[in-house]
C-alpha cells in the first residue's frame, strides 16, 4: 500500500511537467516552426500599461495572468506531422485530457481536447492538434496550460495570431 501511494504521489506531481517534455522535441527542428510563451513572459505581459477603456483589451491582459505556458508547433514536413501526432496521440492517452471536439472537414482533421479545472468552463489545459486539409497541408500542434476560462481562450487566440485560433474560436462558442 505504501508504494502505490509513493507511485500515486510521483505521478500527480509529475504529471504537469510532462507536457513541457513531451512536445519539446519539436523545438528548434529546421522542418517545425514553433512559438514557446512561458509564465515569465505572460507575468512582464499581463505588467504592460493598456488603455483601461478598451474591454477587449482589458479581458486580455486578465487573461494572461492565468496562463503559465504555451506552445505552438506548425509543419508542413509529413515525417514531423507523424512524429506530432505520435506524441499527441501519447500524451492524451497519459495527461487525463478529455475530447471537447473533433472535426473532419475536407481532409482537415481537428481534435481539441481539455483538462478541466474547478468548473465546466475552468481549463487547467487545453491541447488542439490540427492535420492537413485540402487547402493547407500544414498540421498545428498547441499546448496552453494555467488556469483559465474556456470562453476566454478566442481573445487570446486573436491578439497573439495563433495558428488554430479560428478553429478554437469556433469551439468556444459552443461552450458559452
Amino acid at each position: 500500500m505504501k508504494k502505490f501511494i509513493i507511485t500515486l504521489v510521483i505521478a500527480l506531481v509529475a504529471t504537469p511537467f510532462f507536457a513541457q517534455s513531451a512536445f519539446d522535441k519539436f523545438d528548434g527542428q529546421d522542418d517545425v516552426t514553433s512559438i514557446v510563451v512561458n509564465r515569465k513572459m505572460f507575468d512582464l505581459m499581463s505588467k504592460v500599461k493598456v488603455d483601461a477603456s478598451d474591454k477587449e483589451t482589458q479581458q486580455y491582459m486578465n487573461l494572461i495572468k492565468k496562463l503559465d505556458n504555451l506552445k505552438v508547433f506548425t509543419t508542413s514536413s509529413s515525417r514531423a506531422t507523424g512524429e506530432m501526432k505520435s506524441a499527441a496521440e501519447k500524451y492524451v492517452k497519459t495527461a487525463g485530457l478529455e475530447e471537447l471536439m473533433r472535426v473532419n472537414d475536407s481532409g482537415k482533421n481537428i481534435k481539441i481536447l481539455v483538462k478541466s479545472g474547478a468548473t465546466d468552463s475552468q481549463i487547467k489545459e487545453l491541447l488542439m492538434f490540427i492535420e492537413g486539409g485540402s487547402r493547407s497541408n500544414e498540421t498545428v500542434l498547441m499546448s496552453l496550460t494555467g488556469n483559465f476560462d474556456l470562453n476566454e481562450i478566442s481573445i487570446l487566440t486573436d491578439k497573439m495570431r495563433i495558428p488554430g485560433g479560428d478553429e478554437l474560436k469556433k469551439a468556444t462558442k459552443g461552450k458559452k
